[in-house]
């Protein structure tokens, strides 16, 4: 047996200014390396940085047949200031000079299939996709994925700093939420079960436990679209919240949620806003425009008619955000009072125009990145409803305990991690803000 002190867990973000003048033992991989006459650059990457070290032929002695790239190293050598243009290099204002290289490990293969060394990505989606062990190292690359991070921490610490208890739902389920065909199915112990299309059910019921709860997992949609706006799998940003008076206090607390978010990115991404050429939004106030607007709206200012059609479609979600930013100086717009057709049996109609629900959709830069609104929270009108959609209630006795029990006026929405991702780094294709995408056509890597 043997005892051992308990060692703090070593930061790998090292204040490299505050090391200006010492000298430092750091361990990476090798990005790149550049041999030149009199000694040459090598880009090391960390957990935190891409930084440029400098060697001199004099002092150290580098073996290129060795120090292949992606090696894992520990190299020493003294802090110095610099001025690096580079935005894929980061921190700009420090470089490292080498004095020592241990190579720690190497590559088993010594070419890579693709050279990520250079400042672009030019290759074709299933080629980046196939090799994304590989890619995902490319600094544009990583990037993307540092400022997913921050959108999903700060989603989790601000709705935590406002009451908010976070919850973590299954994900194997005796019936998808959302109804429809788009479930897949498994075998659960000789019983049928789901992949859940989202935690709402459950969020739902933790209302009555909580008051206000939020959850960040993975959610399951069987669909076979092969289009740059759909993934099979992707993370859902989730909240449900007692209501006070009206469902506009679900789309204050998504605003204010995204201010935050957006403030952070500021805060904690700038090298990664800079190297990807981002430029964050702004959301100062509410642009609320009802369904029925939205298509009046697209006919008039751009002669495109969907009038009478029960869902926007995805040109009119684009053209309806391009005239939100001309017009009214926003590029985030509400969408709301959708037909009660087009929404779950959960929606709760407008008692106003019953054909309507409470219900919304948050369109950001031409997508639609959350769909929330007001829920039903009363057993009876539950029943009806199900019965309106041609839904057993006695199949969702589980889920409508909590309604015979009693429950607050409430509602909540879902977020798409991904979309939102790839709005705010300007990606076309959503597939390319998920690490590792699935959609009809892939299952690895």
């Amino acid at each position: 047996m043997e005892r051992k002190a308990l060692k703090k867990l070593i930061d790998s973000k090292i204040n490299l200014s505050a090391k200006v003048g010492e000298e430092i033992s750091i361990i990476g991989q090798v990005y790149n390396l550049r041999l030149l006459s009199w000694g040459g650059f090598l880009i090391l990457r960390t957990s935190s940085y891409y930084i440029q070290c400098v060697f001199d032929n004099k002092c150290v002695e580098v073996d290129a047949d060795n120090l292949l790239t992606e090696s894992t190293i520990k190299l020493t050598g003294k802090v110095k200031k610099a001025k690096i243009k580079d935005k894929a290099l980061y921190p700009r204002d420090i470089e490292i000079e080498i004095k020592e290289i241990k190579i720690i490990t190497k590559p088993s293969k010594l070419r890579e299939p693709i050279d990520i060394t250079k400042r672009e990505l030019k290759i074709n989606l299933d080629t980046k996709f196939d090799n994304r062990p590989y890619t995902l190292r490319h600094p544009k690359e990583r990037a993307i994925f540092k400022i997913q991070a921050v959108i999903l921490n700060s989603f989790s610490n601000y709705l935590t700093s406002i009451g908010f208890t976070r919850i973590s739902s299954p994900k194997i389920v005796f019936t998808g939420a959302e109804g429809g065909s788009n479930v897949y199915k498994l075998d659960y112990f000789g019983k049928t079960a789901y992949l859940a299309q989202s935690p709402q059910f459950y969020k739902q019921m933790m209302v009555g436990v909580f008051g206000k709860v939020y959850e960040t997992g993975t959610v399951f949609r069987a669909e076979k679209h092969n289009t740059s706006r759909h993934l099979n799998e992707y993370v859902s940003l989730d909240f449900e919240m007692q209501i006070q008076e009206s469902f506009i206090e679900i789309i204050e607390a998504e605003a204010n949620a995204l201010r935050y978010i957006f403030s952070e990115l500021a805060a904690l991404c700038q090298p990664e806003l800079e190297l990807l050429d981002v430029e964050l939004p702004e959301l100062n106030e509410l642009v609320l425009v009802k369904f029925d607007d939205v298509h009046e709206i697209v006919y008039e200012k751009y002669g495109k008619d969907y009038r009478g059609e029960k869902d926007l479609a995805p040109e009119e979600e684009r053209l309806i955000c391009e005239y939100s930013k001309k017009e009214w100086n926003s590029e985030f717009v509400f969408v709301t009072h959708y037909p009660s057709v087009k929404r779950p049996f959960y929606a709760m109609d407008d008692p106003n125009a019953p054909e309507k629900t409470l219900s919304f959709d948050l369109l950001f830069r031409g997508v639609e990145i959350t769909t929330g609104g007001q829920r039903l929270h009363k057993y009876d009108d539950y029943v009806t409803k199900m019965k309106k959609f041609d839904l057993n209630p006695q199949k969702f006795e589980s889920y409508l305990q909590a309604f015979k029990i009693g429950m607050p006026p409430h509602g909540g929405l879902g977020l798409g991690l991904e979309r939102l991702t790839a709005m705010i780094c300007n990606i076309s294709n959503v597939k390319e803000a998920s690490l590792f995408p699935r959609d009809i056509n892939r299952l690895e890597p």
